[in-house]
């Protein structure tokens, strides 16, 4: 099933918050993206139809094992991207926004030379 790079963020999103703040909430969503409350809750209904969520009677968010391998793929090339443009002496708040813009869309055969490169490359700064 193809996921849509908005879904992608969402998920994400859910994951970072999930390990900051232990339970998810919508209005967590809201606060983190700054969207709207309406736009979120679609959003959220969307992601529970296509079997990416599952969210208990008080509300609280969790992430399926189908929503969790793509959330936990699209934030390791957030993460591995940023410290690329970092290590490239590019500013981590513009590393990471390009890594946003760009981690969608990156070939996997493309994230996986940065990545080669990037690990090789912290190991020889060890």
């Amino acid at each position: 099933m193809e996921i849509h790079e908005s879904a992608e963020d969402y998920l994400e999103t859910i994951l970072i918050l999930k390990h900051r703040l232990g339970e998810v909430r919508s209005i967590d969503i809201v606060n983190e993206m700054h969207f709207s409350k309406p736009s979120v809750s679609v959003a959220m209904k969307k992601l529970r139809e296509n079997g990416y969520i599952k969210m208990n009677k008080d509300g609280y968010i969790h992430l399926t094992d189908l929503g969790h391998k793509v959330a936990s793929n699209v934030y390791e090339r957030h993460t591995l991207l940023t410290k690329f443009f970092t290590m490239l002496g590019v500013s981590e708040e513009v590393a990471s926004a390009d890594a946003c813009k760009i981690e969608h869309d990156l070939s996997e055969e493309t994230f996986i030379k940065i990545k080669e490169h990037t690990l090789a490359r912290i190991s020889e700064l060890s």
